[in-house]
């Protein structure tokens, strides 16, 4: 019976985390809002249109959402020939591969972003398959795109664990009924991936693969 490995990518595999932070800064900013980045940072890992809603409230002028993406994306945009892959990034989604885990992954990226995701991490070889926003009607912390990645692949929950960065990540995992492991790459503290439901904290995915052996994923 198929084994999955379930991978977030933002902040997760690849150093993006803090580049959303800023390219919604600067979009909210274009706008007329002023949105704090600490509050950004908090709403990075969920899709753009839940990201909006929650740092913008129900009362907000709903007609502007599409604006506000469209102009994140263009300002994303600018890094893709450059995003930077975390440590071990490649390296441990081979490790899983060669132990006999189904790669998968589960994000909110979709597209050209996606791509240039996929290129920073540079393993290709051992992705059995991407789970992205265009594949789901909720994004995280609802559980589908956990589920639909899992679907994917032909695994079930008991034998799947996710992995990683923000809060929104282990509640989809836990909604979705998977372990879950975090990541503290992503900037947020390990004691809210803890409440979240993160059932092991690992600094970044080379503390993950130097640990696994120890870990839920050994």
């Amino acid at each position: 019976m198929t084994r999955a490995a379930v991978f977030d990518v933002d902040g997760t595999l690849v150093d993006t985390n803090h580049l959303h932070v800023v390219t919604w800064w600067e979009a909210f900013r274009q706008a007329g809002h002023r949105v704090p980045m600490h509050a950004v940072h908090r709403a990075v890992g969920l899709g753009s249109d839940d990201l909006v809603a929650h740092l913008l409230g129900d009362d907000r002028d709903k007609d502007e959402d599409a604006a506000l993406s469209d102009a994140h994306t263009v300002l994303y945009a600018q890094y893709f020939d450059r995003l930077p892959a975390l440590r071990d990034a490649g390296s441990l989604l081979r490790r899983l591969h060669e132990d006999g885990w189904t790669v998968v992954l589960a994000t909110s990226a979709s597209g050209p972003e996606l791509s240039a995701l996929r290129a920073a991490i540079d393993a290709d070889d051992v992705i059995a398959a991407t789970a992205g926003a265009d594949d789901v009607e909720e994004g995280k912390p609802a559980p589908e795109p956990v589920r639909h990645a899992l679907e994917l692949v032909g695994a079930p929950a008991e034998r799947a664990v996710f992995v990683g960065d923000t809060v929104w990540d282990m509640r989809a995992g836990r909604r979705a009924g998977v372990r879950c492991v975090g990541l503290l790459s992503g900037g947020i503290p390990r004691t809210d991936l803890v409440e979240a439901g993160a059932e092991a904290v690992y600094d970044d995915p080379a503390d993950l693969l130097a640990s696994l052996s120890s870990s839920p994923l050994a």
